[in-house]
């Protein structure tokens, strides 16, 4: 069982790693379109972990902001 599934998967790898010609013509509108894709699907991870980062920092910036706030308000009484 495990043998065939290595065949297999071997075979996969050798058919997806031959290329063979493709005879087509590819126009500089497919090549402008992928690389639009690929900029903004790096675009949108970068701005989702920018997100997930800035986040934190935010509430955290935004906790001492307050708690300096209230500190100042007691000294002046």
């Amino acid at each position: 069982m495990t043998r065939s599934i290595f065949n297999l998967l071997a075979a996969a790898v050798v058919l997806t790693l031959y290329a063979g010609s493709a005879q087509a013509y590819i126009g500089p509108g497919v090549a402008s379109g992928a690389l639009a894709a690929v900029v903004g699907v790096l675009g949108s991870i970068l701005l989702a972990l920018f997100a997930v980062i800035y986040y934190p920092i935010k509430r955290m910036l935004k906790r001492r902001k307050s708690v300096s706030g209230d500190a100042g308000s007691d000294q002046s009484k």
